[in-house]
């Protein structure tokens, strides 16, 4: 089944020629089937490159989701036109009655601040709190994954002396997790963070178990059973040429930046990089939806209600 997005959203041109399969909401009422609801709070600058990269590894399920963009209300986006976001987004206190099967929570350009001096953490400490009896799974990524470990078992984040930059071999530490179902022993993933969340402190909280660790740039990946929530601190969502915009990005405004780790074919950033890790993005977002739909209620009323 396809994923139900609006067919105005700029996304929804970029995934039909990607040849991921979308469907308008008249389509949609035509099935007689209750779609998995997933929400994205997008705390990303680039709110329209963000909703493609996620929507792309939605959109791969053979289930039908009902995508719901989420926005913060107490923050005023930069970098996205006004018009965009009240024609596709609500606001968290637009949709804070509703239940989701799952949310996703994304980075933000924040991670060097304590989480106290991020001016909508109250916003962020609620929702967070709201995901234990709203949400059914959550999935929260590089900043989204550390706020979200640090505000529900205090585990810090420590700053970097220099930025984790490039593309980095992963292990797979749990073979029979099922949100590791299908991955290779090894594989490689995006990093791109000046922070990092440490091994002996997640060690400490006996409910987080890691999946994924890299020898060169630590943990990845933890996952919470009673919870319910992952916590990804890489970026296995990211296009192919991601690190590289960060690394012109940087180098045209003059601000001090290294050459992405194994990211240019032979180190020159004349050539364009290549994709490796493309399918296991795609695994872990199947994955992910698959044990949801194993596991959450029929009702989307009662989401919550064992909690």
């Amino acid at each position: 089944m396809p994923i139900k997005i609006p067919d105005t959203l700029p996304a929804y041109e970029a995934l039909v020629k990607e040849g991921v399969r979308v469907m308008t909401e008249t389509a949609a009422i035509r099935q007689d089937i209750r779609p998995l609801q997933i929400g994205l709070l997008n705390l990303m600058p680039n709110k329209i490159k963000t909703e493609v990269q996620m929507a792309r590894l939605v959109g791969a399920s053979p289930l039908q989701v009902e995508f719901t963009l989420i926005r913060l209300g107490g923050h005023k986006a930069k970098n996205t036109p006004e018009e965009h976001l009240l024609a596709f987004y609500e606001t968290f206190e637009e949709v804070k009655h509703r239940t989701f099967d799952g949310l996703i929570i994304t980075g933000a350009p924040v991670e060097t601040l304590d989480y106290e001096d991020v001016t909508y953490w109250n916003e962020m400490r609620e929702i967070l709190d709201w995901t234990h009896t709203n949400v059914h799974s959550t999935l929260n990524i590089c900043w989204g994954a550390m706020a979200a470990i640090y505000h529900f078992h205090c585990v810090p984040k420590h700053t970097l002396k220099e930025k984790a930059f490039g593309v980095y071999r992963h292990h797979n530490l749990n073979p029979a997790s099922p949100y590791l179902s299908g991955f290779s022993d090894d594989f490689q993933i995006p990093v791109s963070r000046w922070t990092e969340v440490r091994r002996a402190d997640i060690e400490k909280v006996p409910e987080l178990e890691i999946l994924m660790e890299s020898d060169e740039m630590g943990v990845c990946f933890v996952h919470e059973k009673a919870g319910n929530r992952l916590y990804v601190f890489n970026h296995v969502e990211y296009d192919s040429t991601s690190l590289s915009d960060e690394y012109f990005r940087d180098v045209n405004a003059g601000v001090p930046i290294k050459m992405p780790h194994n990211h240019f074919p032979h180190n020159d950033p004349e050539l364009t990089p290549q994709n490796r890790w493309r399918s296991h993005a795609h695994l872990l977002f199947g994955n992910w939806i698959n044990e949801i739909y194993q596991t959450t209620p029929y009702d989307v009323a009662d989401i919550g209600r064992d909690r």
